[in-house]
């Protein structure tokens, strides 16, 4: 009996393009709660890997997300590059919870990469 079927049906993959806000994030909780329809274990990886901009209303339903891939026996993990979305995930204590992963083959594997970007370079003010 070969397990890649059943854990293909597991595993799911979401992809966000462009900026998440107040006005495009209620869409975004949709289609994260759409995904997780069902009852079984389930894997899912949300690629924020282009985003343009994120905000602070993505948060609530990515935790959302990760609660009920947690109460479900299986995780959600985020991809993203941008080093601003970093910066959201830290200032909202979620670091690590949402650790960084390159791609959605890295989220998949569970290699996390290596965080400590900043998001912009400090300007000197005292000029």
């Amino acid at each position: 009996m070969n397990p890649h079927p059943d854990l293909l049906d597991e595993y799911r993959v979401v992809r966000a393009r462009g900026e998440l806000d107040l006005t495009t994030t209620p869409r975004f909780a949709r289609t994260l709660a759409a995904v997780r329809h069902g009852t079984g274990r389930l894997f899912l990886v949300v690629d924020l890997s282009d985003v343009t901009f994120v905000d602070g209303s993505v948060l609530d339903p990515l935790c959302t997300a990760w609660d009920d891939c947690r109460k479900r026996h299986g995780w959600a993990r985020v991809v993203y590059t941008r080093p601003c979305t970093g910066l959201l995930l830290r200032a909202g204590s979620l670091a690590e919870r949402f650790p960084r992963y390159a791609s959605a083959q890295d989220a998949w594997r569970g290699i996390a990469s290596e965080g400590g970007e900043r998001c912009s370079p400090a300007v000197n003010r005292s000029a």
